[in-house]
């Protein structure tokens, strides 16, 4: 099982998109600055806001790069009021 999430942190008022297979340990390491060249160890406050599990690390990694292409905070905010959304991403590749 995989997991596509979507972190949020208060303090930069931005979002993350990412797959993982622990998703708990993965914040984590997030919030401990432990990607250094990341985006995410500009802040230690993300907070998980969305998150749904995949059968296959393809699914969750197919869905996080879309979203990353996108390149927009509407479009997550839009994900995370309809996740519908994220199937129909699927179900047309």
């Amino acid at each position: 099982m995989h997991h596509f999430y979507i972190l949020y942190s208060p303090s930069l008022d931005k979002y993350y998109v990412g797959e993982t297979a622990n998703l708990q340990v993965r914040l984590e390491q997030h919030n401990s600055n432990y990607f250094h060249k990341s985006y995410t160890k500009a802040a230690s406050d993300w907070k998980t806001i969305y998150c749904k599990q995949y059968q296959s690390k393809e699914e969750a990694l197919y869905l996080e790069k879309f979203v990353k292409r996108m390149k927009s905070s509407t479009f997550i905010k839009k994900v995370i009021k309809n996740p519908e959304i994220l199937a129909d991403i699927l179900n047309k590749r």
